[in-house]
């Protein structure tokens, strides 16, 4: 039985508010798409808890033996200052303020949101579109609804009619908003206003002579709806109806349901089957804010310089800080908190490289303890196909790692084992350390030399021991435990580890 068959996954929809079997369109491959950044300023940590959230899922699922196909676009058009249908461009201004061509500004930012992604080990999708690359398949949808009476056209701009798609449809089904509620609440449509009803959206604007970023279309020049895109490059790439769709929660409204009427209006189908959203951050219990003056950089968090923070925390460490909460859930950062996740990520590491040194010998099975190894096994394989829940397989390594300091030491026998249950054991304990939550054992080379500097001091301090040195035996035992190196005396040698 394979892996994807002993371990079903179960998914918390927010299209049908409930959790629910993974059951994907084409039984051995999965279609993803993942709303990517808008490419005009330094990605934030929320964007790196999202895709680092969709990450791991991408990772499972590869890990259970899915071919998985992960589509995250890069936004580079079209999504304008108000996060609305009037502003200007996002990447338009920035290029204005910074006196640079906007592709300047695109490559600049995105080239930066590659290189903090992979120091967080995040894999790259395996398609990464932009919005620039797809006007003209962006252009043919937008022909198709005015062709199908979704759409209107008003001096150059075309808008998607939410009120004529509503007579067939549900606009407003994923965030659970009433089409009534929609046109009452808000301002009221101006003079200047070029929309039927103030719930339409832009699927074409129109370009005024001032903006840069213009496309020639059937309507004169302009340019995409922030909307269309992701609608147009993931159906493109994953097909009309596809397995799963990822974003923050932020995108549910307007952005994501208005994905969802272009396709329904489009094609008629439901275009995802299943829609997962990441939850917020927050500093010290407040939302995290440029103006609270509580908001930082991936980089101020590795380098520790902000105010806010007591030092600076290497990637892994913010890595698994994310992963011990679920992705659904709220993630408040504190110095507390990063600290806690830091002497958990090192106990990990060190069960990790323990595991790599252990060997199975022959001898009877413990039964009990068979069991209980196997049961362990399958509840990793359970708490991340529990809607991904990381928190809960982040208990079950931690769980392992004892049994690895037991191994070592002699306190449990490989011999208690099978040689296949043992090896089963130290292939997903890695397995899941490396390959589905993504950690790494950080600084790899830096590690090393540690290792092999403290490996002198033991060296020196028994040579000192053996001499009857005792006072310098205790200064170097003392010394290193100043610095955070204890030093653990046993019959089979002297072992350190770092606080």
């Amino acid at each position: 039985m394979s892996l994807k068959e002993k371990y079903p996954v179960y998914l918390y929809n927010t299209l049908t508010k409930e959790k629910e079997l993974f059951e994907p369109i084409h039984k051995e491959s999965v279609g993803m798409y993942v709303c990517g950044p808008t490419v005009y300023s330094d990605v934030h940590l929320g964007n790196i808890r999202t895709f680092l959230s969709f990450d791991v899922i991408y990772r499972y699922l590869t890990y259970l033996g899915y071919k998985v196909r992960y589509v995250r676009n890069i936004t580079d058009v079209g999504h304008l200052v108000s996060d609305a249908d009037e502003g200007e461009d996002k990447i338009a201004r920035k290029a204005r303020l910074e006196q640079l061509e906007p592709m300047e500004v695109v490559q600049q930012y995105t080239n930066g949101f590659h290189q903090v992604l992979e120091m967080f080990n995040l894999l790259p999708p395996n398609i990464e579109p932009c919005a620039t690359g797809h006007i003209m398949e962006q252009i043919s949808m937008v022909q198709d609804l005015l062709e199908k009476g979704m759409a209107y056209e008003v001096n150059g701009s075309v808008y998607f009619d939410v009120t004529k798609y509503n007579e067939k449809y549900d606009y407003g089904k994923l965030s659970g908003r009433k089409i009534e509620e929609l046109m009452e609440s808000g301002r009221a449509l101006d003079s200047q206003d070029e929309k039927r009803n103030k719930i339409d959206f832009a699927l074409w604007k129109k370009a005024s002579p001032s903006h840069i970023m213009r496309w020639n279309s059937p309507w004169g020049d302009g340019f995409p709806g922030w909307h269309l895109e992701c609608t147009v490059m993931s159906t493109k790439y994953l097909g009309e109806t596809f397995d799963i769709h990822g974003g923050g929660m932020d995108l549910i409204f307007p952005h994501h349901e208005c994905e969802i009427a272009q396709s329904v209006g489009s094609t008629g189908k439901e275009p995802v089957k299943y829609w997962l959203h990441s939850n917020m951050l927050t500093v010290n219990g407040q939302k995290m804010s440029k103006s609270l003056g509580n908001s930082f950089l991936p980089g101020q968090l590795i380098s520790g310089d902000h105010e806010l923070l007591d030092k600076g925390y290497n990637p892994m460490v913010v890595r698994f800080f994310m992963l011990q909460s679920h992705y659904s859930s709220t993630l408040d950062f504190s110095n507390e908190a990063l600290t806690a996740a830091e002497k958990g990520y090192k106990r990990l590491v060190e069960g990790i490289k323990i595991s790599k040194t252990l060997q199975h010998s022959e001898g009877n099975v413990d039964g009990d303890l068979e069991e209980k190894v196997k049961n362990a096994i399958d509840q990793l394989f359970t708490n991340l196909g529990d809607d991904f829940n990381t928190a809960k397989a982040l208990a079950v390594l931690f769980e392992m790692t004892t049994w690895m300091n037991n191994f070592k030491t002699g306190h449990m026998k490989s011999t208690g084992l099978s040689s296949s249950t043992f090896n089963d054991l130290i292939t997903h304990y890695q397995g899941f350390f490396y390959d589905v939550l993504g950690l790494k054992e950080e600084n790899e080379g830096n590690n090393q030399l540690l290792d092999g500097v403290i490996d002198v001091l033991i060296k020196l301090r028994l040579d000192a021991k053996a001499g009857k040195n005792y006072e310098l035996s205790d200064k170097i035992r003392d010394d290193l435990k100043q610095i955070g190196v204890t030093l653990k005396d046993s019959k089979e040698g002297t072992e350190y580890s770092i606080d």
